[in-house]
This record gives structure tokens, sequence and C-alpha cells, in this order.
């Protein structure tokens, strides 16, 4: 993939001024804050614009995970340290298969904390970074420009890998891009001229969060509002648990504590054995056959398995 010229990327919508922030410098810190605030608020507005196809990402996202398959998060910089962010906080709040949703920055780990030069032009580390890319998988690549080389790459090839690709930028629908499905939050230039970690940044960490957000509620993870699926790997997230178990199981809280540890610290499976009467087993039987999904599970009869019929030992 040809790099854009100086011409056409100066061109691009990320990188225009912007008339409202001219001679900031100047301004008064209650100005500078004002103005930054000011702009910080266009953004949500922006994104619901895009909500057409934000609803296209979450339900092939839900789709991909519902089938056992994977969610790729992908970028460089500002963009590939959201995309890993999101990632990251899967795993505790959803309670998430491992390699169920996972993230690469252009760069590797290390581009986390300090910028490596020149990764994002590289087009053959985004083909890498979807080496393991299976059909069916879903690959998420942002970028705010909708032109950074790794990202676009990485899209292309996963698509012929058969995976389903999609872009979230700031820049409309880029020409030439390989995506499945264009997210595009037009939230105008930026307060400092071409730092796309602000507003773009904003608003690719919203549509992030929507994407991940409402496919777990699509697949069962969240019921009414709470996290049903979540990894009480803290104490912070146990005393939550607890809150969820006694609301739902309709149980004191001493009783929620007590059929947590029963239940392994699965929130799912207590509330079950608490609504319905069940021990342990039982109770993971009948989600299982409701297929995670708690509302079911509610109202699922229980059937007992039958105990196979011994044989008669012949006479002698």
């Amino acid at each position: 993939m040809a790099l854009l010229s100086a011409r056409a990327y100066s061109r691009l919508p990320t990188e225009q001024p912007n008339p409202r922030t001219r001679n900031i410098d100047r301004r008064s810190t209650a100005d500078i804050v004002r103005l930054i605030n000011e702009e910080d608020r266009r953004v949500p507005a922006a994104v619901a614009r895009a909500s057409r196809d934000i609803s296209r990402g979450v339900d092939a996202v839900a789709a991909c995970l519902s089938s056992g398959g994977s969610v790729l998060f992908l970028g460089a910089g500002a963009s590939g340290r959201l995309a890993v962010l999101e990632a990251a906080e899967c795993p505790p709040t959803f309670n998430t298969a491992p390699g169920a949703i996972r993230a690469v920055i252009a760069g590797g780990r290390r581009s986390m904390f300090r910028a490596k030069e020149g990764a994002e032009d590289d087009p053959a580390l985004g083909r890498e970074a979807v080496a393991k890319v299976r059909s069916g998988d879903v690959v998420v690549g942002v970028a705010a420009s909708g032109v950074t080389p790794f990202v676009r790459e990485a899209l292309a090839a996963a698509r012929r890998r058969g995976a389903v690709a999609i872009l979230v930028t700031s820049n409309g629908r880029p020409r030439g891009v390989k995506a499945d499905i264009i997210i595009a939050a037009d939230v105008g230039p930026e307060v400092v001229t071409g730092s796309t970690r602000l507003k773009s940044g904003t608003a690719a960490k919203l549509i992030l969060n929507t994407l991940t957000t409402g496919a777990m509620i699509k697949i069962g993870k969240v019921h009414d509002h709470w996290m049903v699926d979540l990894r009480p790997a803290s104490r912070k997230l146990r005393l939550r648990g607890e809150r969820i178990t006694a609301d739902l199981g309709r149980v004191t809280p001493a009783r929620a504590r007590s059929l947590l540890r029963a239940a392994g610290g699965g929130v799912k499976l207590a509330v079950v054995m608490a609504r319905r009467g069940l021990c342990a087993a039982q109770a993971r039987q009948v989600l299982s056959g409701c297929a995670g999904s708690l509302r079911r599970a509610f109202r699922a009869p229980f059937l007992r398995q039958k105990p196979a019929r011994r044989r008669r030992r012949p006479e002698a």
C-alpha cells in the first residue's frame, strides 16, 4: 500500500485547523479549559450519528463470540493503546474466555508506553498481526485518520482470511479501505491541530465501549443492568458479585456470600441456585441448557437425569 502524499495527508479531516481554537495559547487557563470542554461536547453527537454502523458492529461481534470465534482489536499509537485497553477490560468485567478478545498495537507491547517510530507505516506488521485470525473472527481496526498502513493492511488481510473487518475512524469513509463495516464519527478538527488523541480518541473509546458492551448484553453476559458474568478477582468485584447475587437471587447478603462460595465465585450460578433452590451441579445443568441466559434459566424446568437401570444378574 502506497503512503499518502504530503498534500493528500494535509487534506484529511483529522489534520484540519480548528477555527474555534485559534490563538488558544494566548487564552487564560479558564478559557483553555472551557474551549476543550466545548469541543469534547461535540463528540457524543458525532458518535450518535454513526449509530447504524455501530449497531452492525455490535451484531457482528456478538455473532462471532456466540459461535466461539475471537475478536481482535488493533491500532497504532493512541489508537492502539485504546484497542489494548478495550481488550484488557473484557475478561474482568464479562469473564470472557481466554483468547476470545485480544489486542495488538503496532510495534508490540513496548509501544504502550514508548512510541516505536515507523511501526504504523509498516503494512507487513499489519499482516503479521492477523496471522492467527480465522474465518468467522472479527478484527476491529482503530485509526483516527483511516489511512494508517498498519491498520489498513491488517483489515485487508483479515478479510482475505474470512474474518469480518471493522474500521473505527474519524475520517469519513477513507478511499480504498478494505472493511466490511466502517464506523466513522465526524468529530471535526481537534483543539490542537492533528492531535487525534483528543476528540477522535474520545470518540473511538465510546465506540469501542459500545461494541463490546452491546455484544456482551446480546450474548447473555448482562442481565437487567447487572454484569452477571464478572470475574470476582478483587475485593471490589467480590462485593459487587455479592450485591448482584442478593439482588437477582432475592436473598440476604449473608446467603448470597454462602451461595457464591458454593458456586466457586460464579455469579450466574449462584443466582440460579438462589432463585431455583438448586445445588451447584443442578444449576449448572440448567444454565447449560439455556445457553447461559438467566432469563431463560429462571423459567426453564429442571429435568433430573434418570439413573441408569441396573441389569439383573443371571441366576446361578
